[in-house]
């Protein structure tokens, strides 16, 4: 007799499932039992209800089944969802797969960047990763689902008449197998392979449909983790590429500021920073205009030029006077700022510090005023040395002619004005013919030449000075009023003297020292108001290239025998 359950509280499906199917066989016993006559119908009807049960318990099962893929697709959705890295999702996927298909092993298999399937992912009915010499497969299968693009479902390979034949199929034993495409956008990147080399008839189309749908979910974690990866990729080459750009940025010497249409500063490297005395936090976002240092009209201008022309502005130079710095002077290149399509973004502006540059531009210009430019070109800084070495040279002495009683009756200021005007006609005279101003001695000039480079006309070089101080002192005396009307004396010889740097590494003199230069004074000395004195081993060196006139030997101090000189005339 069958009696009814007393416990009315819920039971899992599976418990209930087994319930069923228990009293479908309790039915069948007690039919068996209680067969009295005229109880067929009875017997009938228990009959029926016991078959009834039977199949409600299998479907029950079936749905069952079913549920737990269900759940089971639906956690490998939840997996593919939380996580971008590739690998650890699909060893999750692959291991699902094998628990839920029974299959014995698990492949999943990618396209390389050859277009070659390559084994991917290899896991074992155990969750282990397969090692090489465990993953051979049916690539006979495999090449069916990639030229078909359809899923391959065989529950015995041996028999199958589609691979029984199949050299892998025999070697490897395999009997069920089935293997379906993964696709993306509908271009096929791979396959999911699973297999079992013992059981036959394992898969069924259920587990198509579910290995199908695993599939599908697959390529939604291939795609997403790919598309994850060359993002991570591209944003490690983009972070590299702005490393690289900032150092470069950084270490360019060169001031270099960006600003937007609207002359809003954009960018600012250290040097422009360190060149207009601001942190970045205060020029990145200020207006151009608001940086002291830029907001001189012409810069502005310029700017409005560089946006109007969409052309480039190259050597602006400006002067900013600021109790931090007055003499500060400034070189601007101006460009516009354009993107990768060549659409003007702003301006980009370049700009040095020539405070210094400008400072040795005139120390220059004032060393060339006493040194020949010629002359300058001609020093190598590296190889001159403290001491000198013996070389021939001409001397060239001038002095002023009454500038002693001058200076007794004019003042101070109107001392130095003439002076100078007299200085400056010597100076350009020396310089005109590339020789070195070695020094001003109160109202006297000394001058070198074939010093310190060769000049193998060193004599006449000197003679043509000479000639052309007195021409232009000569001018000079005709400009000026009567009381300031002065002469020069000069003495020029030629000899040996120790040329080089004397003095100390703290203060050098570039000069020679030597018999000849304190011979060339003597001469000057002994000149009446413009008579140019030359020696005879000047004279000996330009015979026939002037006019001299013999005049008495000079006694000149120090010298135990006179000098033999020429009063020199004019140039033939």
């Amino acid at each position: 007799m069958v009696r009814p359950a007393t416990d009315s509280s819920p039971l899992p499906l599976d418990r209930q499932i087994l319930r069923l199917s228990h009293l479908a066989d309790q039915i069948r016993e007690a039919i068996h039992i209680d067969q009295a006559p005229g109880c067929e119908e009875a017997l009938e009807d228990l009959a029926q209800l016991a078959g009834a049960l039977t199949r409600m318990s299998r479907h029950a099962a079936r749905l069952v089944e079913e549920r737990d893929n269900l759940l089971a697709l639906a956690g490998i959705s939840q997996v593919v969802n939380s996580s971008l890295k590739l690998d650890d999702v699909l060893r999750i996927v692959m291991d699902t797969i094998v628990r839920l298909t029974g299959a014995e092993r698990g492949f999943l298999m990618l396209r390389d960047a050859q277009g070659q399937l390559t084994i991917h992912v290899a896991r074992n009915w155990e969750q282990e990763t397969l090692n090489a010499s465990e993953s051979a497969i049916s690539r006979t299968v495999v090449n069916q689902v990639i030229d078909e693009g359809r899923p391959v479902l065989t529950t015995n390979a041996q028999q199958d008449p589609r691979f029984d034949s199949q050299e892998s199929v025999i070697t490897l034993n395999l009997r069920s197998i089935l293997c379906v495409p993964l696709k993306v956008r509908d271009e096929l990147i791979g396959v999911i392979y699973a297999d079992n080399r013992v059981r036959t008839g394992l898969f069924t189309e259920t587990e198509r449909n579910l290995l199908a749908a695993f599939a599908n979910q697959a390529a939604v974690a291939i795609e997403n983790a790919r598309l994850y990866e060359s993002i991570q990729q591209t944003l490690q080459e983009v972070t590299e590429l702005k490393n690289l750009m900032d150092d470069v940025f950084a270490s360019i010497a060169s001031g270099v500021i960006t600003a937007n249409p609207e002359n809003q500063i954009t960018l600012s490297n250290q040097a422009a920073e360190t060149i207009l005395g601001k942190s970045k936090p205060e020029l990145v976002g200020s207006k151009l205009e608001q940086v002291t240092i830029l907001s001189d009209s012409r810069l502005a201008r310029a700017l409005a030029e560089v946006q109007r022309t969409n052309r480039q502005i190259v050597g602006l130079e400006l002067t900013h006077t600021s109790p931090q710095n007055p003499n500060l002077a400034l070189s601007f290149n101006l460009s516009p700022l354009k993107d990768a399509n060549q659409t003007t973004r702003g301006v980009a502006i370049v700009l040095e510090d020539l405070t210094e540059t400008k400072r040795l531009e005139s120390l220059s210009h004032l060393f060339e005023r006493m040194v020949s430019p010629a002359v300058i070109e001609q020093l190598n800084p590296d190889e001159l040395q403290l001491g000198g070495k013996r070389t021939e040279i001409t001397t060239l002495f001038a002095d002023i002619r009454g500038f002693t009683s001058f200076s007794e009756r004019a003042d101070p200021e109107m001392l130095v004005t003439v002076l100078n005007r007299y200085l400056g006609a010597a100076t350009e005279a020396v310089l005109a013919e590339e020789g070195t101003l070695d020094k001003f001695m109160g109202d006297a000039v000394l001058a070198l030449f074939n010093a310190p480079f060769r000049q193998p006309d060193h004599a006449l070089r000197a003679v043509r000075t000479a000639l052309q101080m007195r021409n232009s002192i000569q001018r000079l005396r005709d400009e000026l009023p009567e009381q300031f009307r002065l002469a020069f004396g000069i003495g020029i010889n030629s000899g040996e003297a120790i040329l080089g740097l004397i003095g100390t590494e703290k203060r050098l003199e570039y000069t020679a020292i030597g018999d000849c230069v304190n011979t060339a004074k003597r001469l000057q000395e002994n000149a009446d108001r413009d008579q140019i004195l030359i020696s005879a081993t000047v004279y000996a060196q330009i015979r026939g290239q002037v006019n001299v006139r013999p005049v008495k030997p000079v006694q000149a101090k120090g010298k135990t025998e006179p000098v033999q000189v020429y009063e020199l005339i004019n140039l033939v």
